[in-house]
């Protein structure tokens, strides 16, 4: 059954798959499986290659690239759930590429993910940490992104990855311009947000604190500035990063 799921999404386009057992993800700080689908039994784990949009200086096309990316890890995920469900006839769910994201306060406010796809990747043989503390992927470097379909059917999971990947160059941490990866082992993702996302919900929130703030005319400036033209464009694409230098500068599998 492995074999048969994997070439199905080997033949979407996918770079690599890989097979968890439910009782091997393990990550501290997302839900549990049980408050996602109880029934989950196996993870199954796809990875992308991103291409080369992300050394862009330019960072709407660094970002428009990402942006087609997670539309293809989306199709893939719904196409290989449907899969699932109609030719091998177990349940599947998918999982989000990235948002809608659980913005309550005890998530705080969409730091914290529904589901870690790193940690999903890892326990399904497909990479492991870098200093960057993203997944490091065997052949395909750390310009990777990972997509998961939870289904019922009972498969053991993949040999995990032994051994070192990353070469502690330290190139992602000299480039990191929020400081965020200062400290081994953890991002500081409000150091990273406020660099990576300048129009993200707290620039949103400050820009209408001043305007209400302000007088008619001022306001009247504001609305045709190019900040709030940014922050409206982000209204309806969603979450814009514009840094992607911890995975750019990355040397593995360049």
């Amino acid at each position: 059954m492995k074999r048969k799921i994997r070439e199905f999404a080997l033949d979407l386009g996918v770079d690599d798959v890989g097979f968890a057992a439910a009782s091997d993800y393990d990550s501290p700080l997302t839900p549990a499986l049980d408050s996602i689908f109880p029934q989950a039994k196996t993870l199954i784990v796809m990875a992308y290659r991103e291409a080369s949009h992300c050394e862009s200086e330019n960072m709407r096309i660094a970002m428009s690239g990402r942006m087609g990316t997670m539309e293809f890890m989306e199709s893939c995920n719904y196409r290989l759930s449907r899969y699932l469900e109609r030719e091998c006839k177990v349940k599947a769910m998918t999982t989000p590429a990235s948002y809608p994201a659980n913005v309550s306060p005890e998530a705080k406010f969409g730091l914290i993910a529904d589901f870690s796809h790193r940690h999903a990747a890892i326990a399904a043989g497909l990479g492991n940490w870098g200093r960057h503390n993203l997944v490091i992927h065997p052949t395909l470097g750390a310009r990777v992104l990972f997509s998961t379909v939870l289904s019922d059917i009972e498969l053991p999971s993949d040999a995990q990855v032994s051994g070192e990947l990353c070469n502690h160059c330290d190139l992602c941490v000299k480039n990191c311009q929020g400081g965020a990866l200062d400290a081994e082992g953890k991002t500081e993702q409000m150091k990273c947000m406020a660099h990576s996302q300048p129009y993200g919900i707290g620039a949103n929130i400050r820009f209408w604190t001043r305007f209400v703030d302000s007088t008619a005319e001022e306001q009247k400036k504001m609305m045709r500035s190019p900040e709030y033209m940014r922050l409206y464009q982000a209204s309806f694409i969603g979450y814009q990063y514009h840094c992607f230098k911890c995975y750019s500068v990355c040397p593995v599998g360049q």
